[in-house]
């Protein structure tokens, strides 16, 4: 087995950043991928105008490649945010007023995974005021997602770099798509297994994978340390993909890593291999 048998998309949020966003999918396409994911493009807009829904919708289109995973509204991301749905107020009344607004956009391209970033901690809000805005939130997206015939994706972050998000195991994510599926009854919740994000936490990978890849919905991917495209930092990619494959895990690996000094088109020549 090993990379030659897995499925690659490439997230556009994180490669090829260098163009802007309306090139970026055909980028993609001329460097041999049939599939892209996004962080919610319109970090200060959870409802952004129509033309500008359509001028992306129309690029991924011409470009010939699939969106196969879409954040929801998640904050200033890349930034300080981690999302939006577990902070009372604006941002809460934000990630709503998105819901729809993501879910339809996903579903005019085909688009089956929708992510939703749980949002840091806040200062003098009772956590536990804020897990339950979380999870009232995450209901009504469960069913926006399978409006669509969607599956949500809930994602275990890294404490190093995001030392406010609450998820920051597998265990915890787990526990709140758990939650989801029971309070609404659809079970279309799944985990999204970050294995950069894990390796960062310091867990076991191969018994993460043993005992969550029945419940996981997508993979994403980076070398450790560096955050950097697989063979650049210490990480047994290729064994840990194969080891989800054995386990049932036959879905899209997602590229989330950052190029490095070079251009994106450079990024990938450990595919060759």
């Amino acid at each position: 087995m090993g990379f030659a048998d897995q499925r690659f998309n490439v997230n556009l949020s994180i490669l090829f950043t260098e163009l802007p966003l309306l090139e970026r999918p055909a980028a993609a396409a001329a460097a041999g991928f049939t599939a892209v994911e996004l962080w919610w493009p319109w970090v200060d807009s959870p409802t952004p105008e129509r033309s500008g829904l359509d001028a992306l919708k129309q690029a991924i289109e011409e470009a010939g490649v699939q969106l196969t995973g879409l954040n929801f509204y998640a904050g200033q991301l890349p930034g300080p945010d981690r999302g939006a749905l577990s902070i009372p107020g604006e941002e809460s009344e934000r990630f709503r007023a998105n819901i729809g607004v993501a879910a339809d956009f996903a579903a005019s391209l085909g688009c089956t995974a929708l992510n939703a970033l749980y949002g840091n901690r806040v200062e003098g809000v009772d956590p536990a005021e804020q897990d339950a805005l979380a999870l009232e939130n995450l209901v009504l997206a469960a069913r926006a997602a399978d409006r669509i015939g969607a599956i949500l994706l809930i994602e275990a972050l890294n404490k190093p770099e995001s030392p406010l998000y609450p998820l920051v195991s597998a265990p915890a994510a787990i526990g709140i798509v758990d939650k989801v599926n029971q309070a609404s009854g659809l079970g279309n919740a799944r985990f999204l297994m970050d294995l950069y994000h894990l390796s960062m936490n310091g867990e076991d990978l191969p018994q993460v994978i043993a005992a969550y890849a029945e419940k996981t919905g997508h993979v994403q991917i980076a070398d450790n340390p560096g955050r950097g495209a697989p063979g650049t930092g210490t990480l047994p990619l290729e064994e840990l993909l194969d080891q989800l494959r054995k386990a049932g895990y036959d879905g899209w690996v997602g590229l989330e890593y950052k190029p490095g000094d070079r251009p994106s088109t450079e990024a990938f020549d450990w595919l060759s291999r």
